[in-house]
């Protein structure tokens, strides 16, 4: 994992029941006689409802996703989500790493968990205007008291909400936020290997660290621990000269350290775009500005023997899908303690 550690309207139709050419509004209006046995024309006041009716049913067929887009016009603590890919980048940066991070910055806040097994450093991605946010539950977990800094320098006591350890995955909520700007949430069952993508986080600490990549692959089976102990948390994130990693297994082999008996596995993106100990909880976005993925862990050749200096990204971090989170958050919002 990759978080950083530190100590402490229509016409009526006449011929109905016949086989007929459907009749466009544009076209001349149907001849004035019909014949005898055809039924009395309704009334045509129920046009515009039966049109309305009908469109309804269409925009219900899009699918869930989309009513949370419009749901977040009605409050503060609705998702901004899509079933399709929404465009948040400005026309005039679409497609460019620049215009993303301009577009998604905003959304992505750091946090500092304290906990008995000291400081950590994570990141966060701000789901509604009045201040719910996704990150890991690793990021959080055991944490005493949790602080999160938003892109403008502002920052806020956070409680968590809901955890789910088995997805890595947990929703906190900021106090006395509102009027920021949430993320729209895409739909990762669309990506493709090779899809551009954008990571926003704070690595190290270092808040709003933007890079850029590539889908690797999709659908690895990723292994992490489900929480910090003390242990793992005096090998792995006190001090310097530790390689400040969270272990993780992978195609049936350990990295960054022993993962211990209590772990999870999960499907992840594969992506290159440069992700190191902080990036925990962060956004990875596609070119169009949509949150795609929760970054979660990353490859790095240290060991623990290693010094801290040699700690860093090869190209080789995982992101939970955007989809899982969303199929989630119920379940979290409801206080689940998994």
């Amino acid at each position: 994992m990759t978080e950083s550690f530190h100590r402490s309207g229509e016409y009526e139709n006449p011929y109905e029941g016949q086989q007929q050419a459907p009749v466009n509004p544009e076209w001349p209006p149907p001849p004035a006689y019909a014949p005898a046995h055809a039924p009395h024309p309704k009334k045509r006041g129920r046009g515009p409802f039966a049109l309305i009716a009908a469109v309804a049913i269409v925009a219900a067929a899009i699918g869930g996703g989309t009513a949370y887009g419009i749901q977040e016009l009605t409050g503060n603590d609705t998702v901004a989500s899509s079933s399709t890919s929404t465009t948040v980048v400005p026309s005039s940066q679409k497609g460019t790493v620049a215009g993303v991070a301009k577009a998604v910055s905003p959304s992505i806040v750091e946090i500092s968990a304290d906990s008995n097994a000291g400081s950590s450093t994570g990141s966060g991605v701000i789901i509604t205007s009045g201040g719910e946010i996704v990150t890991n539950n690793h990021v959080v977990a055991g944490a005493s008291q949790i602080k999160a800094t938003t892109s403008d320098g502002k920052s806020y006591t956070a409680k968590v909400v809901g955890t789910d350890s088995k997805k890595d995955l947990a929703l906190i909520k900021l106090e006395n936020a509102s009027g920021l700007k949430a993320a729209t949430l895409g739909d990762s069952a669309g990506l493709q290997v090779g899809d551009q993508v954008v990571a926003i986080g704070s690595p190290e600490g270092l808040s709003g660290t933007v890079t850029s990549g590539i889908i690797s692959a999709l659908d690895r089976d990723v292994t992490v621990p489900t929480e910090q102990d003390q242990d793992q948390g005096q090998q792995w994130g006190q001090g310097q000269g530790q390689g400040d990693q969270w272990p993780f297994e992978f195609g049936g082999r350990q990295f960054n350290g022993d993962t211990g008996s209590d772990t999870t596995t999960y499907k992840a993106l594969q992506t290159d775009a440069s992700l190191n100990p902080g990036n925990s909880g962060g956004a990875l976005i596609d070119m169009n500005g949509n949150i795609i993925g929760i970054n979660s862990a990353m490859y790095s050749p240290t060991s623990q023997a290693s010094s801290s200096s040699d700690a860093g990204s090869v190209g080789l971090g995982f992101a939970i899908p955007i989809n899982t989170v969303k199929a989630d958050l119920a379940k979290l919002r409801a206080g689940s303690t998994d």
